[in-house]
Parts: C-alpha cells; sequence; structure tokens
C-alpha cells in the first residue's frame, strides 16, 4: 500500500493496474516504476468514475503513517469474497512479513531507501542545490554560555536545519519530553539485539534522550545533535548536502519511537494488550463510510499524520472538508441504491497532538521534477474539530447540506451583482451606476466653440465634387485643381494625423433642447438610483450568506473538541532546496518563540502569519502541529511527589542523564576557565612586550604597514589631512585629560576618545545630505556591527600613521601604536575578514561615487551619460544591503533615479521617432537599443511594483505607434525593434561596461553627496 501510495503521489497515477504494472515492470525499482508511470501517463486516457473510486477504497490507507501499531479493521458491507486483488495484497504481505522477521525493515523501507538513492543521485546530475549554512563555533565560549534559562538552540551540522525543526516542536511538547527523558530499553535488548532495526532503533533512542537532557539542563547556549542525525542520514542513506523532507523525516522519527516504545511496552505488560505511548500520543482513528456502485461500506483506519492538499483552498477548514468527502455522496442521504460512488471520513478517535502535513509539493510531470506551492493558506491558532467527528455526523450533513444551498445562492447573487459592477457587451465593462452618471455628464455638456458641421456648404453636390459655374472664375480654379493633384505630398504621420482646430474641447451634444435635457436627467437620475439601491440590496445580501456560512459552526455543541495550535514548521525556498525553522507556543510566557537553528528568540502571531500563511515571499507553513486544549498534561511542568515544587533544569533528569549533562557541563566549565588563563597569560605578555616596545621605541626604525588607502597619510597636505588632524586633535584632548605621560596610557586614552566621538557620530540622526559613513570607516564599521577586534585594529592603524612625528608626544604614541600592530597574532584578528570588511568599506565609497556622478548628471538632465552611473550603483548598493540594511544607501532613493533616467531616456527617444526625419529616427532608436533595451531585464528581476510599472509605461508607448498611418520604412523599423522591447525575459544579454570613476577625495566626495542629495531631496521617491 505505501509503494503505492508513494507512486501515486509522485505521478499523479490513479489507476491501481497500471500501479501494479509498473512495480511489476520495474522488478520493485520505484525509480523505474516512476519513470515507467510518467511515460504512460502521455498516453492513457483519462479514467472513469469507477476505477479511480476503486483506487481510493483500495489506497485508503494514504492516511496511515508507516508504523507497525497502524492496524486496520475493516468491514466490508459488500458481501463479495476476497477477488484477485486482495488476494494478491495477502500475498504480498505475508511475503513482506517474512522479509521482515528475517532483517527487521519492512520491503516498504527498502523501497523508499531506493527511491531516495535514485533521487539523490538525480539531484547531484541536474539540480544545484543551495547549501544552508553551517555554523561554525566561536572560540570565546563566553559567546556560547546560556544565559539564565533562556531555550537551547540546536547548532546545523550541515543542512539539518529540517532536524532542528521538527525535535524543537516535539521537545516543547513536555509530555513527549517526558516520555523520552525516562524512556529505558528493554532488558532482554541491552545485550544482544535481535535485529537489524533494534540495532538502529535503540541507539537513536538513547542518542535523543542525551540530547533531550542537553536542551533541559545545558549550560550550552545551543548543542551539537551530530550523533542522533548521523544515526538517521545512515537509515536514509544520504549524503550531508541532501535536505529531508520535513514531513518524511517526521513520519521516521515517530515510526522509530513507536518501535523503541513498543519493545519496551511488550516486555512491561505481562497477559495483557501492550499500551504504546507513542501510538497514544499521536495516533488516532477515523471511519470511511462510502457507497460503491449502491452498495455500502465502512472501514475504520488508524492515522498519524494527517495530509491536506493545499492548492485550490483558502483555509485551513476547506481543506478539511475536502479531505473528508470524496466523489459523489448524495447516496449516502438517500434510501434509493444509486449506482454513484464516494466516501465520507469521520473521526471517531483524536489523537492529543494532531499533525496536519500541507501538501505544498506537486510533480511537475512536463517539467519532470518537483515544484512548490506558494498559495495563501490560512489556519487559525483554535481549532474546532466538532464538525468532523463521527458523533456529529448528522447534525455535520444538514450543516453542508446548508452551506451548499447558501452558496449555490451566493454564486447567483455575485453573477447578478456583478452584472452591475461589469456592464456593456464589448471587452471592456463599467459599473452600470457609472455609465448612467456618465451619459448624464455628457447630456448636460456644453459645447466650447461652434460645430464644424454648420460650416459645410450643404448646397454642395455629394461627393466634394462642385456644381457648374459660368464666368472666368472657374478657370483659375481648375488650373489650381489640376496643380494640386500633380504635387506629390510630403506624408508627416505625427502632425497630418492632427485633429482640426475647431472641434469641441470636449464631447458634448451638438444639438439638445431644454425640455429634451430635463426628460433625460430626470430619467438618468431615477435609474442610476434604481441601480445605486439594486446594488447594495445585493451587496447586503452577499455580506449576509458569508456571515451566516462563517457563523454555522459557532453554536456551543459544535465547539466541544477544541485544538489549540502549538507548532508551525515553515519551509523557504523552493522545491529543491530551502531552509526550515519552527514557530512553537510556549504557554507559560503567552508568547510564541521562533526556533532558528542555534537561535531561539521570541516572536509574535504577526510575525508568524506573515512567514506561515504563504504569498509573501517563498516561505510557507509546511507541518501544523494542534494539540488537544482540554488535555494540559500535554504542556504542563512536572511537580516534585514530595515538595510540590515544579521540576525545572537538572531536577527534571533521571541519574543517568543527570550525570551526562553534568559531565558535559564540568567540561564547558574548563573550557571557560581555560580560555580566561589564555586571555590572561596575553594581556600579561602584551603589557610586557608593550613596556619593552615602548623602550625600544625610538631607537627603532619603524616598520611601514600596509594600510588601507583610505587610511594612509604619504603627507600632511593630501587629501587625507583631515584624518591627521583628527588624531592630533584625540592625542592632544587625550594628553590634556591624563596625569599619566606614559605612551602607552596617552594611546588608549586617545583611542577612546575617537572611538567615542565616532559612536555619536554613528548614533547621531542625521538629514539625508549628512552620512558620517563617508567621514570615516569606523563608523561604517560600527553602522554594521563589526567585529570589536576589526575596529580596534582599524583605529591601531590610524594612530600608527608615520606622519604624526611632528613632536616627541605624537611621535611616541605612533611607536607604541605600531608595536600595538605587530604585536597582534593572526589567530587574534583574522585578516581575511578585516580585509573583506575593508574591501566592503572601499566598495561602499566606489557605489556613492557612482551615486553621486549619476545625480549630478541627472539633475543636468544628461540622461545618456547618467544612465549607466545610476545603473551600477543600484547594482553594487544592492549586493552591498544583502548584507545588511547600513552597508548600503536607500534601495528606493536609488531605483528611482534609475527609473526616472530610463522613462526620460524612453521620452527622448519616443519623440525623435515620432518627429519621422531619418537622423533623429536613427539616433532615437538607438537611445533604445543601445540604452534602455539592455537595462529592462534589470528592472524586471526583483519584480517590483514600480520598476514593472516603468517597464508597462514605456512598452505601451511604443505599442501605441502600431496602427497609426507612418511611411513603409517607420513601420519596417518599428517592427524590428518591438519584439526587443516585449522581450519578456530577464536574461542580460549585452551590457556596457562600468564607467570609469573619478578621483575624489574625502573631503570633496562628503561635499558633493551633500550638494546633490539636498538638492534633489527625498520625496519624488513616493511618486512614480
Amino acid at each position: 500500500m505505501l509503494i503505492q501510495k508513494f507512486l501515486l503521489e509522485v505521478t499523479g497515477t490513479t489507476d491501481i493496474q497500471l500501479l501494479q504494472q509498473a512495480l511489476q515492470v520495474s522488478n520493485g525499482d520505484l525509480a523505474e516504476a516512476v519513470a515507467f508511470l510518467t511515460e504512460k501517463n502521455a498516453k492513457v486516457p483519462q479514467q472513469d468514475e469507477t476505477t479511480y473510486y476503486q483506487t481510493s477504497q483500495v489506497a485508503s490507507d494514504r492516511y496511515i503513517s508507516v508504523g507497525s501499531q497502524a492496524d486496520t479493521n475493516v468491514i466490508d458491507l459488500t458481501g463479495d469474497d476476497k477477488d484477485d486483488l486482495q488476494r494478491a495484497i495477502a500475498l504480498s504481505l505475508e511475503e513482506s512479513n517474512r522479509a521482515f522477521r528475517e532483517t527487521g525493515i519492512t520491503d516498504e523501507e527498502q523501497a523508499i531507501s531506493r527511491v531516495l538513492e535514485a533521487s539523490i543521485a538525480e539531484n547531484k546530475a541536474s539540480l544545484k542545490r543551495t547549501h544552508t549554512e553551517v555554523w561554525s563555533d566561536s572560540p570565546n565560549p563566553h559567546d556560547r554560555k546560556r544565559k539564565d534559562n533562556c531555550p537551547v538552540g540546536l547548532k546545523n551540522v550541515g543542512n539539518t536545519c529540517w532536524f532542528s525543526a521538527v525535535i524543537q516542536s516535539l521537545f516543547n511538547l513536555l509530555e513527549f519530553q517526558r516520555l523520552v527523558l525516562n524512556y529505558s530499553p528493554p532488558a532482554r535488548v541491552l545485550d544482544l539485539p535481535r535485529n537489524q532495526k533494534e540495532h538502529r532503533n535503540l541507539p537513536f533512542m538513547q542518542e535523543l534522550r542525551n540530547l533531550f537532557s542537553l536542551m533541559v539542563g545545558s549550560k550550552r547556549k545551543y548543542v551539537d545533535p551530530s550523533r542522533a542525525v548521523e544515526i538517521l542520514k545512515d537509515a536514509f542513506k544520504s549524503s550531508e548536502s541532501q535536505q529531508q523532507d520535513v514531513s518524511e523525516f517526521t513520519h521516521k522519527l515517530l515510526d522509530w519511537l513507536e518501535d523503541a516504545f513498543q519493545m519496551k511496552a511488550e516486555e512491561d505488560s505481562v497477559g495483557e494488550k501492550p499500551k504504546n505511548p507513542m501510538v497514544e500520543l499521536f495516533y488516532g482513528r477515523f471511519l470511511a463510510v462510502g457507497v460503491l456502485e449502491g452498495k455500502k461500506f465502512e472501514n475504520t483506519e488508524m492515522f498519524g499524520q494527517y495530509p491536506l492538499q493545499v492548492n485550490g483552498f483558502k483555509d485551513l477548514h476547506e481543506c478539511l472538508e475536502a479531505a473528508m468527502v470524496e466523489g459523489e455522496i448524495e447516496s449516502l442521504h438517500s434510501a434509493e441504491n444509486s449506482a454513484r460512488s464516494g466516501q465520507e471520513h469521520w473521526f471517531t478517535e483524536l489523537p492529543p497532538v494532531l499533525t496536519f502535513e500541507l501538501s505544498r509539493f506537486e510533480f511537475n510531470q512536463a517539467l519532470g521534477r518537483p515544484e512548490k506551492i506558494h498559495n495563501k493558506l490560512e489556519f487559525p491558532s483554535m481549532l474546532y474539530m466538532d464538525r468532523y467527528m463521527d458523533r456529529n455526523r448528522e447534525i455535520t450533513r444538514i450543516k453542508r447540506e446548508e452551506i451548499r444551498r447558501l452558496k449555490e445562492h451566493l454564486t447567483l447573487l455575485q453573477q447578478r451583482l456583478e452584472r452591475y459592477l461589469s456592464y456593456g457587451s464589448g471587452p471592456k465593462r463599467f459599473p452600470l451606476a457609472d455609465v448612467l452618471q456618465y451619459a448624464m455628464e455628457f447630456a448636460s455638456s456644453k459645447p466650447v466653440c461652434t460645430s464644424p458641421v454648420e460650416d459645410i456648404d450643404t448646397s454642395a453636390p455629394p461627393g466634394g465634387t462642385t456644381g457648374q459655374h459660368s464666368g472666368s472664375a472657374s478657370a483659375p480654379t481648375a488650373a489650381a485643381t489640376a496643380a494640386q493633384q500633380q504635387r506629390v505630398a510630403v506624408h508627416k504621420p505625427f502632425t497630418q494625423s492632427r485633429l482640426p482646430p475647431d472641434l469641441p474641447m470636449h464631447p458634448a451634444p451638438r444639438h439638445i433642447t431644454e425640455e429634451e435635457l430635463r426628460v433625460l436627467e430626470g430619467c438618468l437620475h431615477r435609474w442610476r438610483s434604481e441601480v445605486e439601491n439594486d446594488t447594495r440590496d445585493l451587496q447586503g445580501s452577499i455580506t449576509r450568506i458569508h456571515r451566516t456560512i462563517e457563523l454555522m459552526y459557532s453554536d456551543k455543541s459544535m465547539m466541544q473538541v477544541p485544538y489549540r495550535l502549538h507548532a508551525v514548521l515553515v519551509h523557504e525556498g523552493q522545491a529543491n532546496a530551502g531552509h526550515y525553522w519552527a514557530y512553537i507556543y510556549d504557554p507559560h510566557q503567552r508568547c510564541w518563540m521562533k526556533c532558528n537553528d542555534i537561535s531561539v528568540t521570541k516572536s509574535s502571531w504577526e510575525e508568524l502569519v506573515r512567514d506561515s500563511f504563504g504569498g509573501y515571499r517563498n516561505a510557507s507553513a509546511y507541518c501544523l502541529m494542534y494539540i488537544n486544549d482540554k488535555k494540559p498534561f500535554l504542556i504542563e511542568e512536572e511537580f516534585d511527589k514530595e515538595t510540590g515544587q515544579i521540576l525545572s533544569g537538572m531536577d527534571k533528569l533521571p541519574p543517568d542523564l543527570k550525570q551526562y549533562v553534568k559531565e558535559d557541563n564540568e567540561q564547558f566549565d574548563k573550557e571557560i576557565e581555560e580560555w580566561d588563563a589564555m586571555q590572561a597569560r596575553k594581556a600579561q605578555q602584551e603589557k610586557l612586550a608593550l613596556a619593552a616596545a615602548a623602550a625600544a621605541a625610538s631607537a627603532a626604525p619603524s616598520i611601514p604597514q600596509q594600510d588601507p588607502e583610505y587610511l594612509e597619510q604619504p603627507s600632511p597636505t593630501n587629501d587625507f589631512k583631515h584624518l591627521q588632524e583628527d588624531t592630533e586633535r584625540a592625542i592632544s584632548r587625550a594628553a590634556a585629560e591624563q596625569e599619566e605621560r606614559n605612551p602607552e596610557v596617552l594611546l588608549n586614552a586617545a583611542i577612546k576618545l575617537e572611538y567615542a566621538r565616532l559612536v555619536r557620530f554613528a548614533q547621531e540622526d542625521t538629514p539625508p545630505e549628512m552620512d558620517y559613513r563617508l567621514h570615516h570607516v569606523i563608523v561604517y564599521f560600527i553602522q554594521n556591527e563589526a567585529p570589536k577586534k576589526i575596529l580596534e585594529r582599524t583605529l591601531l592603524t590610524q594612530f600608527a600613521d608615520r606622519n604624526l612625528a611632528f613632536d616627541e608626544r605624537c611621535k611616541s604614541i605612533m611607536q607604541v601604536a605600531r608595536a600595538k600592530l605587530d604585536l597582534i597574532k593572526p589567530e587574534e584578528v583574522n585578516m581575511d575578514e578585516y580585509e573583506m570588511w575593508h574591501q566592503d568599506y572601499r566598495n561602499f565609497r566606489e557605489t556613492t561615487v557612482l551615486m553621486v556622478t549619476g545625480l549630478e548628471l541627472f539633475q543636468k538632465s544628461n540622461y545618456v551619460e547618467a544612465l549607466m552611473y545610476l545603473i551600477y550603483s543600484y547594482q553594487y548598493n544592492r549586493e552591498l544591503l544583502l548584507k545588511g540594511p547600513y552597508r548600503g544607501h536607500d534601495e528606493e532613493f536609488l531605483g528611482y533615479h534609475r527609473r526616472e533616467c530610463l522613462l526620460k531616456l524612453n521620452e527622448q527617444a519616443a519623440a525623435m521617432f515620432e518627429s519621422a526625419e531619418e537622423p533623429e529616427v536613427t539616433t532615437g532608436l538607438g537611445i533604445m537599443n543601445e540604452l534602455v533595451v539592455p537595462c529592462i531585464p534589470l528592472l524586471l528581476a526583483y519584480d517590483t511594483e514600480k520598476d514593472l510599472l516603468a517597464v508597462e509605461d514605456m512598452r505601451n508607448r511604443w505599442c501605441s505607434y502600431l496602427g497609426q498611418e507612418m511611411e513603409p520604412n517607420l513601420q519596417e523599423k518599428l517592427t524590428d525593434f518591438l519584439p526587443k522591447l516585449l522581450d519578456c525575459s530577464t536574461e542580460i544579454k549585452s551590457f556596457h561596461d562600468p564607467p570609469k570613476l573619478p578621483s575624489y577625495s574625502t573631503l570633496e566626495l562628503c561635499e558633493r553627496f551633500g550638494r546633490i542629495m539636498a538638492a534633489l531631496g527625498r520625496g519624488p521617491t513616493e511618486g512614480r
């Protein structure tokens, strides 16, 4: 059954015979079976209703999680004996049981393992997966120390965010936590496990206990789950880079836990039916009530995680309603022996922990790969399950029938309302009330000028010919007409098509009497009032029906089975790659917690909704975990039987785990002690070395340092003189405030003063024209939270400037600073990281230069030259902002001017084309082909609304020329150009090289930045 379920979900094939044929042809290899069915689906016609229902009935265990306890009691009311298919299933089960007795692993598990291996191989060959970050531990154990009783995170040991999300959700179910922590393996299998399953499940169970105990009592901020993960990965036979599916992993985890607890339950229960706490916690039962070709049947089935389809539904109740009813069920409610087939599902027993598996992935047979469904799906924090319970079957059916009737009536009302709101017979429709209003406005309008009809000579014969006139006047007229016919007219497509100047300025009736206007206004006004009243009545009726449907299950009798949302597992990304995290409700603090690998932080319902409902970015809920709100033991803390106090921390743990956590904490304390001792030794060594360096500083020549160019000062008269002056001011202030004249003391005091000054700059709320990040690299580092060691080395570099040696005091301070730089060891400051931060600042300055130059050219209306500066500054700025919000400039401001520059160039090019003069047309099309068109993919790449509208504006301008009269050569050029403009791909086919950067000093750059920002202001970004 599980194999058929897998094939059905992957390929969409519901023909049971075809599924069996695929398994026979592939000899049990599911990878080949998938390929066989995918090929067959292109040839097999749509199956009929009977075949579909037979498939649904036979494969009804699609809701059953894999597990030894998922037994099924079938009540067959059809009266038929076992058919060939049932005998085949029985033989298959017998074969599977024999293999299970020998190895402890079922055929289904072996088949899933083969499919996983095939899938992994295919993904490696065809898909480039995004590797999630593997956390690297800070060398300082104080950074990894748990604060107070904060929740403990889980380290990502290589694409294991899926593991962290599920484990955190289960760990915070306190009843589940207690079961795991207090588990003890059966005595009979301690020495020699009987089969491969016991060899695997029992070690995993022990590692899970160890992990949970560390999450309870560890002194660490986060713990390492590697041992448990490795056992799981061995079972999945996957590589380290393979990201597991949350539901797949949860199925496997609960299956293993069920087996482990089943062994213990069988040992503890003598002569009684063993009770498995995992089954009692996570498994429920439902009744499948159906009719097949007029014959009724009932099947009782067990389920674990309940799968729900997302596509086509707006909320969780709609998903559940669709999952509970399949096929046509009218025959269930009538006494007639109908030939229709269908079935309903009714829960007879719900588990304390109810888990919904949201199917957000579907297999695209055309593309041959899975795709994620990003549709929005809402779900409540409190879910009432009464309407789905078997005991409420009759009242629910009545309510469903009432809702069906209301929805039919609602559809009719919405159709009637649509006729009022979208009136007309053509392609464009308008609200009828507006149409009547427009007609009234037209009728009451007065023409501004005389109608051109009054100037027409009504005595002239039709066809525009003149009558026979006598006299000499006719001769010159005829001659002039002949000359006019011989003259070749010069065609100006955009000037000769202009309207005559004597047409009215706005549409108005040519002639209407006062009586006609009075009657017409009266009718239109009355009709408009009638339409508005009808529209209001329809809208009111629709609102009332919606409200009635919403309140259908709100009576107290249908709110007796409350389930509260406990955890939401979220996936962000696509079908082939992504990241998982979990939102978990803490009932004691009454808030939501976001568990994202090593980070466990407080969150909110609003953040959960944004990340979980879908339709926003690529993040959406993948699994929902609800708990029975009437069973508080699920989340209640444990109490000491003697004292009555709540057990917390180490008191929760049994003796063996208490000792395990104690040893780990002692090891962590030892690590902290060793770190503190090492830091103390370093400080003492540094103090002695500095004293020796200061004593020998006057005699020893200084070693030249390789500093960033914005910190180099080769002479006191260059562009960076202000930086030297700031340093000297800090030294002077330090000397004035310090009685001690020791160079090291003065250096430390000066650095503190300079750092305090720069911190004030970094924290100051400045206008747009003032950006202190351009004044000093330290301001940039502070705002972007650079590591402390990077800041210290950068400040030391500033005070180690060899140009400070204009007096003995500055000279000695410079020498001490250079000595400190020499004493910094590679392991203390990562020079690669140091260079990376300074490279980011260089990129920030280069981006600023590009932006300032582009904006200055834009202000001068030099859009051709400005474009490349604005394009590259926007791209570089976007790359900076990916690392943090203060790494670059305001993206919206830059995007506005990039967009406006392209629109201005489009206007210029269009005006040149409209001139119909050959040189102008060529220049205009050149601007479009060389500048505008190559930039359009950049506007389409990020799907921002304003950029998309700008692209539409540009395209509409050129498409408006289609159908206008123009010379053939212009029509040919337009036809050749439009496909390039309308290309919807985001691939950048050709582009200009980055413009050369002008050389600005820091002071000059700050001044020019301030001038252009003050001149342009920030207002325009609110517009297009």
